[in-house]
């Protein structure tokens, strides 16, 4: 059977526009072909969130779904499966199902998603009821078993367990399938490329059918979804492979035969940076933004950032403000103006010491200020913050906060200041990590000039400040972050992998006590395995042993 794979990248909420992708698409295909297959929740994007509970946005979806039904009589050899929300009919429960549709001349097969996962940045127990029934789907010379993303990792210890007791896929082989599709929305994560690759294949050799594997790609708010559709033959080896990042539209033959080798994961560092421009070029445009600016300080993270928003908007859409204090030394200035001529950007200098003595005049009687402390210090970020906050809302620029996630982690940031911004590019990048993307940023040439690499990280708010008269060795900080945040240890766990207590204890106390901060950073591009933000939910208000 011809199939054709679409890894399409749809917008939130545009169910007009999204139908319309797929429309303007079957005029190009070949007569022979016999299936055309779309992601999860194609029609609505992924994740809609609470529009799902909006009665209207749900109705617009069936009448998109009725125009497809129509539309299918005008390609009688061709077959549609998508996915979309749709109405349960029953008076209980919260009356949709996370649907794939299989629509042929007029007539709709559905089998609803079977596990509806609810860990990490998942919650669909909130708006989706599962399958009630699992049916294999006859179409023309196959038998067709129908899952949708999760219904592929009931074998997988998630969260270190097992979280579901129902196998679809070894329901959907009894009935006799003779093709295994699954149609996705997989979030990216450094790292999962692999892990599902070696999914999809295990049970492609189990059952020792052919798996076709159909995935968003796109950024939707904080997630970012990589592609990676995938066709494997019955043994496991893949016949076609999408590319990453991007869309891209395949047609194969259900049951050719996969070549050995053929698949290749991508290096990690390159994944990373991938998503990260992807991220941030959706984010701008399905928010309606075309241009960025950011404040460059002439340390590796605002250089980073820098680098990712050239290299998704192009240079002439981003903007680096320079916004030198008395405490900043020559080389941020230098270095910063270096970055931007070796990128094509475009700066301006903003001197924020006039500014800041005025605050300091204003504030001297009522706050008794004497030495540089917190408050004066914060005082300088909180300039700088509304400077390029300015910008934005004068020039209609989206601000691009240039916190990493080690020091967003521990609160080594001012709200209102460096926090301020409409997207946390790298917020979800620990330290350590943004060196290894500055260096891979540089392997064809230095866009990040070499001196900002070697120099030690200082925030330059007080004479000679280094982020380690605060912070512990960002080595150190960001393995003890990992273990924290990422796989939940104790204190004491953390402690017996031989690291100091007391600094164990600082790193720990810290990152509890600034969830507020972090409540209310701007979205952050997720690309570990655990981000902050709506795939990690911690209370404000507590009082609990870590």
């Amino acid at each position: 059977m011809q199939i054709v794979i679409a890894q399409f990248n749809p917008v939130v909420g545009d169910i007009s526009g999204n139908l319309q992708r797929l429309t303007t698409l079957l005029p190009t295909l070949a007569p022979q072909v016999d299936l055309v297959i779309c992601p999860e929740l194609f029609l609505v994007g992924y994740p809609p969130r609470d529009l799902l509970e909006k009665p209207s946005f749900v109705q617009r979806v069936q009448d998109a779904l009725a125009e497809l039904v129509r539309l299918s009589h005008h390609y009688p050899n061709l077959g549609f499966l998508l996915g979309a929300p749709v109405p349960t009919g029953r008076p209980v429960g919260k009356g949709l199902h996370n649907t794939a549709l299989l629509i042929h001349r007029g007539r709709t097969w559905q089998q609803a998603k079977t596990l509806l996962p609810s860990y990490d940045v998942f919650d669909e127990t909130r708006y989706f009821d599962p399958a009630t029934e699992i049916h294999a789907i006859p179409f023309k010379n196959e038998v067709l078993g129908v899952t949708v993303c999760e219904d592929l990792w009931c074998q997988s210890e998630i969260c270190h367990r097992r979280l579901y007791d129902i196998d679809p896929l070894a329901v959907l082989a009894d009935q006799g399938a003779t093709l295994f599709i699954n149609i996705s929305a997989s979030p990216f994560y450094a790292g999962k490329e692999e892990v599902r690759f070696e999914l999809i294949r295990g049970m492609a050799r189990k059952f020792r059918l052919p798996f076709l594997y159909v995935n968003q790609v796109g950024g939707n708010d904080e997630l970012i979804f990589d592609g990676r559709s995938l066709a494997l033959d019955a043994s496991g080896e893949p016949l076609a492979v999408l590319p990453a990042f991007q869309e891209a539209v395949v047609t194969l033959d259900s049951h050719q035969a996969g070549t050995p080798g053929f698949y290749q994961p991508e290096d990690q560092i390159a994944t990373i940076h991938q998503a990260l421009i992807l991220g941030l070029r959706d984010y701008l445009g399905k928010c309606g933004f075309s241009r960025a600016v950011l404040g460059l300080s002439g340390g590796v993270d605002s250089a980073v950032t820098c680098c990712l928003a050239a290299a998704a908007l192009g240079p002439e859409n981003v903007l680096g403000v320079i916004m030198p204090s008395l405490f900043s030394s020559p080389g941020s200035i230098t270095d910063s103006l270096r970055l931007a001529e070796n990128l094509g950007v475009a700066t301006r200098t903003i001197p924020i010491t006039p500014i800041y003595q005025a605050y300091i005049d204003a504030l001297q009687e009522p706050l008794g200020l004497g030495a540089i402390d917190v408050s004066l210090e914060n005082v300088q970020a909180r300039i700088r913050g509304n400077i390029v906050m300015a910008y934005s809302n004068k020039f209609g620029y989206l601000v691009l906060s240039t916190g990493n996630k080690s020091e967003l982690a521990v609160g080594y940031c001012t709200l209102y200041g460096d926090m301020s911004g409409g997207l946390a590019v790298i917020s979800d990048v620990p330290k350590t990590l943004i060196y290894e993307l500055a260096h891979y940023i540089n392997r064809d040439r230095e866009l990040i000039p070499g001196e900002i690499l070697t120099k030690a990280p200082s925030a330059e708010l007080r004479p000679d400040q280094k982020d380690q008269d605060t912070l512990p060795p960002y080595d150190i900080l960001d393995q003890v972050l990992h273990y924290y945040i990422t796989e939940g240890l104790s204190v004491s766990d953390i402690v017996h992998r031989n690291f100091d207590p007391n600094v164990v204890h600082w790193i720990i106390r810290s990152v509890d006590k600034n969830e507020y901060k972090r409540r209310q950073a701007a979205p952050g591009l997720k690309v570990t395995t655990k981000a902050f933000g709506m795939g990690r939910r911690m209370p404000i208000a507590a009082r609990y042993e870590p």
